[in-house]
This record gives C-alpha cells, sequence and structure tokens, in this order.
C-alpha cells in the first residue's frame, strides 16, 4: 500500500489494532455517558446549555465513528480486502471531524470533558498516522533510533 509504504507492517497492524480497541472502548464509554446524560441532568439544566451539551455528544460520537471507519478500512487494506489503489480513494481517509471550543464545555460535568478531550486527543492522533502514512520515506523525519538499528543490522 502506498499509504502505508513508510511503516513497518507489523508496526502498522499493532498501530491500528491498538487504536481500534482504544476507539472501541472509548465509543463504548461515551454510548453508556450520554444516553445515561439523556434524561435530563441537573448539571445541564440550562436549556442553552442542554443544546451545548446535545451537540457536543454528536461531535464525540462524530469523531469516534470517524476513527473507526478509519481504522476498519486499514484492517480490511492488511487483510487484502482493499487494494493498493482503493485506498488511495478519499472514502477511505479519515473524515472531517468539527472541533470543540473549550469555553462552550468548561462548565459541562469532568466526565462528559474528559471524553470530549479523549475523543479529539484520538482523533489528533489517528489524522497525524494517517498523515504520516501518505508522507514517502523520503520526505520522513530523520529518526536517530532507526538509523541506529539500521547500522546494528548491517554490522552484524
Amino acid at each position: 500500500m502506498k499509504l502505508a509504504a513508510s511503516l513497518d507492517q507489523g508496526l502498522h497492524r499493532r498501530l491500528v489494532d491498538g487504536l481500534y480497541v482504544e476507539a472501541m472502548v472509548m465509543a463504548d464509554e461515551a454510548r453508556a455517558y450520554f444516553d445515561l446524560r439523556d434524561g435530563g441532568d441537573a448539571d445541564v439544566d440550562d436549556p442553552v446549555r442542554r443544546v451545548a451539551f446535545a451537540c457536543e455528544s454528536l461531535k464525540v460520537t462524530t469523531r469516534l465513528m470517524h476513527i473507526i471507519a478509519w481504522l476498519l478500512s486499514q484492517r480490511a487494506w492488511q487483510r487484502g480486502e482493499l487494494s493498493d489503489a482503493e485506498m488511495l480513494d478519499e472514502k477511505y481517509r479519515l473524515g472531517h471531524a468539527a472541533t470543540t471550543d473549550p469555553s462552550v464545555v468548561g462548565g459541562f460535568p469532568f466526565a462528559a470533558r474528559a471524553l470530549i478531550d479523549g475523543s479529539q486527543d484520538l482523533y489528533e492522533r489517528v489524522a497525524r498516522l494517517q498523515d504520516r502514512m501518505a508522507r514517502p520515506r523520503a520526505q520522513a523525519e530523520p529518526n536517530p533510533a532507526r538509523a541506529l538499528m539500521d547500522r546494528l543490522n548491517a554490522a552484524f
């Protein structure tokens, strides 16, 4: 795959699998938390705050679904279900997800802020991975650890 050519295949698989587990756990936590809060809450009693809370729950869900979809396409490529050419299609890239304004969520319960921040962090990490994979090896920044490993391999 041209997009993953700059990563070791085993590393690619471990990264994708680890991120997938993290995304699925976070999606389950978000579902449980936001479903529990759906019936109304004293923490979010103002109608404007309730709408903001609902919007943020949708943003979290959207971020996580984009992440999971991207990771599933990576897994499909690993198994040979998608070709290198298919992976270059825009539909297999990480979808756009809106960011959260910290001033809007500042008064939300801690658990909500933790889910919002966690989903943004995970989305940013996956976006960086996608960007890193799209860069040819020649453009990748030099890695001192990789250079040392290459020298050791050459010596033995």
